[in-house]
């Protein structure tokens, strides 16, 4: 039988993670989970205990800090214990420990700033233009470089945005806005976005531990379309029971608003500009996302 670790298993793709494993299970977290071997530690304040891996077959390591703000100073220590430091740490103990996978869930932050009309690949790497995509691509670097001597198989994973029930972040606040009535309906400028649903980042994490192909190397995973953020807009409203508008805000109002600030102008930018990335790398071993948001149901999110 399998062991796995996985850390962030209470979270958004860690929780559908745990539940599709088949075999022994040992998760890291600040306390104790019910039923599984849990090594409770704080990633951001303790060292993850030497004997945290032992008789590990494969790690996921899914947990990291998301609080992904313009003017981050503040929370750059938690950039760097969390997604950093104890990235190095879990890699230099599964390799003590004699781990024969390791998957690491990056993002695809890492790869840094798109360039509108481009589809980013994993190749056109460029400076990421956030603390937390400077952490992520610094933990990939980290983790390559560490386990370079090593015979350990080891993948890197860049979900695009990821949708599905219980949804964090921005779409839990587009939900939210749209529910409550607050968020009037988005201009439809024609940008385009990739997403993946949460079920299909845990499919391609599963795929890439298996393939000795994805040996060494990092995926964006997409769910293979593009949507415009009035799209994506118009999908959540469905999903909320409420009737599309069939009027939106001017997009001019946007434009106007931007140019008061640069903290508004990079919101602006996160709502309503391009973020298209291709994962032809992964679909060229043979992996297909399932679902896309085009096609979601009330049971989907």
């Amino acid at each position: 039988m399998k062991s796995f670790f996985i850390t962030g298993a209470s979270g958004f793709i860690g929780q559908r993670l745990v539940n599709s494993l088949n075999g022994s299970i040992r998760v890291l977290s600040r306390v104790e989970q019910a039923n599984f071997d849990t090594i409770v530690c704080d990633l951001q304040s303790e060292i993850i205990p030497a004997n945290a891996l032992e008789g590990v077959d494969t790690v996921f390591h899914v947990a990291g800090y998301a609080h992904d703000v313009r003017n981050a100073s503040k929370t750059k220590n938690s950039y760097q214990k969390i997604n950093i430091d104890s990235t190095k740490r879990l890699a230099q103990l599964a390799i003590k420990s004699n781990v024969k996978r390791f998957v690491f869930i990056s993002s695809v932050k890492a790869g840094g700033l798109t360039i509108s009309g481009d589809c980013k690949t994993e190749e056109m790497q460029n400076n990421p233009d956030s603390l937390y995509g400077r952490s992520k691509r610094q933990a990939e670097l980290e983790l390559l470089d560490i386990v370079e001597e090593s015979d350990m198989h080891v993948s890197i994973i860049r979900p695009s945005l990821v949708y599905g029930p219980n949804v964090k972040g921005n779409l839990k606040a587009m939900l939210s806005g749209i529910k409550k009535g607050w968020l009037p309906p988005l201009p439809e400028t024609g940008n385009k976005r990739s997403m993946i649903h949460v079920d299909d980042v845990v499919s391609a994490i599963l795929f890439l531990a298996e393939d000795s192909r994805a040996d060494r190397e990092i995926f964006n995973v997409t769910d293979g379309e593009q949507y415009s953020s009035r799209e994506i807009y118009n999908t959540m409203s469905v999903l909320e029971g409420r009737p599309i508008p069939s009027w939106s805000v001017p997009k001019i109002l946007f434009d106007i608003a931007s140019f008061l600030s640069p903290q508004i102008k990079y919101k602006v930018n996160k709502l309503l500009g391009d973020e298209r990335y291709s994962s032809a790398k992964i679909e060229a071993l043979g992996f297909k996302a399932k679902k896309t948001l085009k096609e979601m149901n009330e049971t989907d999110y």
